[in-house]
C-alpha cells in the first residue's frame, strides 16, 4: 500500500500534468475550435481513459516487469513505434 505522502505527490503530479499545455491540450484546442465542443467530446474521453489507463498500469507494477525482462519493453517500443508509423501512412 502506498503511503499517504507518496500518495498526495503522485495525485498533485496527476493534476498539473492534466492541465498544463502539452499535446493532448493542444490537440483538443484545435479539435475544440474546427469542429466544436460536442465533437470534441470523445476525444476528450479517450485522452482521459488512455491516462487512466496508464497510471493502472504503472500501479499494478508494469514497471517490474519490464525490468525482469527489458526485451520485452524493447520489443513494445518497436511495436509501438511500427503502429505510429502506420496511423502515418493511414492518414497522409
Amino acid at each position: 500500500m502506498l503511503s499517504f505522502d507518496l500518495l498526495l505527490a503522485f495525485t498533485l503530479f496527476a493534476f498539473v500534468t492534466s492541465i498544463t499545455p502539452g499535446p493532448n491540450n493542444m490537440m483538443l484546442l484545435a479539435s475544440g475550435v474546427n469542429f466544436g465542443f460536442s465533437r470534441t467530446l470523445p476525444h476528450m474521453l479517450g485522452i482521459s481513459i488512455g491516462f487512466f489507463v496508464l497510471v493502472l498500469a504503472v500501479g499494478f507494477g508494469l514497471g517490474s516487469v519490464f525490468k525482469a525482462w527489458p526485451l520485452l519493453y524493447t520489443i513494445l517500443r518497436y511495436v509501438g513505434a511500427a503502429y505510429l508509423l502506420y496511423l502515418v501512412c493511414c492518414f497522409t
